[in-house]
């Protein structure tokens, strides 16, 4: 797996499958969150600016995704 995306689309591309692939079973939620972990941790400021997604990420992987994502992050800061 690519680790650090400088490209923002490839990063929203990336995020999206990864979400669906949980969505849809093909993995579990603990390699899903590790991974997830591992982008939000490598593409820290594309990801999240000032604690915030950038709203061009969240209207490409649209507010459904958005939220598991969240939910995967608040694990983070805690």
């Amino acid at each position: 797996m690519k680790a650090v995306y400088k490209n923002p689309k490839e990063l929203a591309t990336k995020v999206m499958d990864l979400v669906d692939s949980y969505r849809d079973g093909l993995i579990t939620y603990e390699k899903f969150e590790a991974t997830m972990i591992i982008l939000i941790e490598n593409n820290e400021d594309r990801i999240y600016k000032n604690g915030f997604m950038p709203t061009k990420l969240v209207s490409v992987i649209g507010e459904d995704r958005k939220e598991l994502i969240d939910e995967v992050a608040s694990k983070l800061n805690k």
